[in-house]
């Protein structure tokens, strides 16, 4: 059995979808949530208070839940 519940997911006018989940009280960020565009970038705010997000041309940035963020460059598109 999964330890969180659905909120809310789906497809906006542009196309990008998104999808949020209820962790409950016990978590760091109770609601999470993550979103994919059309253009390849996405994103995840994580139930641990991390984030994460990719621009989808191969750069990403990690940030910890402490703050901490680490980011890695890359060239050219994935697409």
């Amino acid at each position: 059995m999964p330890d969180y519940t659905y909120k809310s997911s789906g497809t906006n006018s542009q196309g990008n979808h998104y999808c949020a989940r209820d962790y409950g009280s016990g978590a760091s960020n109770s609601n999470s949530y993550h979103y994919s565009n059309q253009d390849g970038s996405y994103y995840y705010s994580n139930s641990n208070g991390s984030t994460y997000y990719n621009n989808g041309a191969g750069s990403s940035t990690y940030t910890s839940p402490s703050g901490n963020s680490t980011s890695q460059s890359g060239g050219g598109s994935k697409k």
